[in-house]
């Protein structure tokens, strides 16, 4: 039985096929067992404001970069006899999200921007401390269940924690700070500190694992972001996640591979440069180690998890067929041939792979 994705495979003809993603998904409503899970565990909380609200607003202005380009999201233009209100709602919200709904004056709402491109549709709203002039970001999206998923198994399952509220058809999430990794790759030289293109290596390999082993799809360059931490002697990277909307969605088990994506060629050529397969493979398995670790301490909550999604609908039949197909072949275990959830895919892909 294969227990693991070859991280150095040798590009040929898999890397020569763009992998197909769904640009617009069907969007999945949060059913009633994945609402109890969510409550039950604090995911759940009543909103000042709800997604819906801000598609009244006055209209949209397009939106420049640094560099005076204009980008995919578009500075929203609020009714002006709508504008205290909302905005005062806003930050109510990132109270809520943030420090537990505690009112703070001193906040209030520098920009709020949209962007129709993707599933999630989202608001960005930047918030702006007056004391001393710093800011930080969140976003309300619209609800998918696909979405929620990904984020809880996020949570559970990754080094990193994920803070979101989702309520009804409302979905806030916090900001993941990092460098976009089609930006970061063009000249990591750029960010701080001596490049170390071995460790870079290494954490591409071990997200490339991660991915896989939850069944997380479209790692392009563009929905991760890397994140760099100054150790005492060199520099630490972590990728992380910043796009959920294809958690257990498609039917092709590379698109679960971000080293098949050709926005992530540059990341796999310097892998082949500076490490090679044996030693992929140990990191990979590393990888798995501290998985099987994070899944044995939140257990029960994964289980419950995995036993909601048994039950619901979050892609579509023809997906299911093939991906438990290809699985099937792919470690040799005819086990999931009888899936017929991606809630079951799942948790037979995790049981495979970790050894469960």
């Amino acid at each position: 039985m294969r227990s693991s994705a070859h991280p150095l495979r040798t590009p040929g003809s898999e890397h020569r096929h763009t992998n197909h993603i769904a640009r617009r998904k069907p969007n999945y409503a949060i059913g009633e067992g994945l609402g109890n899970y969510l409550g039950k565990h604090g995911r759940r909380s009543p909103l000042p404001i709800a997604y819906d609200d801000l598609l009244r607003h006055d209209g949209l202005m397009a939106h420049r970069g640094v560099d005076g380009r204009e980008t995919l999201w578009t500075t929203v233009m609020l009714r002006p006899s709508e504008m205290e209100d909302t905005r005062h709602r806003l930050v109510e919200l990132y109270c809520i999200l943030t420090g537990g709904g505690k009112p703070l004056p001193h906040l209030q709402v520098a920009s709020i921007d949209f962007c129709g491109f993707g599933n999630s549709q989202p608001f960005r709203v930047k918030i702006l401390n007056q004391l001393n002039d710093n800011h930080d970001y969140y976003y309300i999206k619209k609800a998918d269940a696909s979405r929620v998923y990904g984020l809880e198994l996020e949570h559970l399952l990754s080094p990193n924690k994920i803070n979101y509220i989702c309520t009804g058809g409302t979905l806030v999430e916090e900001h993941i700070i990092g460098v976009p990794g089609d930006d970061f790759i063009k000249a990591p030289e750029r960010y701080g500190g001596d490049f170390n293109a071995v460790r870079l290596c290494k954490e591409f390999v071990k997200f490339n694992e991660r991915c896989f082993v939850r069944l997380l799809g479209d790692m392009r360059a563009y929905n991760f972001v890397v994140g760099m931490v100054q150790d005492f002697d060199q520099v630490q990277y972590r990728l992380r996640s910043i796009d959920f909307d294809q958690q257990s969605f498609e039917g092709r088990h590379r698109i679960y591979l971000p080293q098949f994506y050709k926005e992530n060629l540059a990341y796999v050529a310097l892998a082949r440069e500076h490490i090679g397969p044996e030693t992929a493979e140990q990191y990979a398995q590393e990888e798995r180690s501290l998985l099987r670790k994070r899944y044995q301490v939140a257990a029960e909550q994964v289980e419950e998890l995995l036993d909601v999604m048994h039950g619901e609908r979050i892609s579509l039949t023809e997906h299911v067929a093939l991906l438990r197909k290809e699985l099937a072949s792919y470690h040799r275990c005819a086990d999931f041939k009888r899936c017929t959830t991606m809630g079951e895919i799942l948790q037979m892909q995790l049981r495979v792979m970790l050894d469960l």
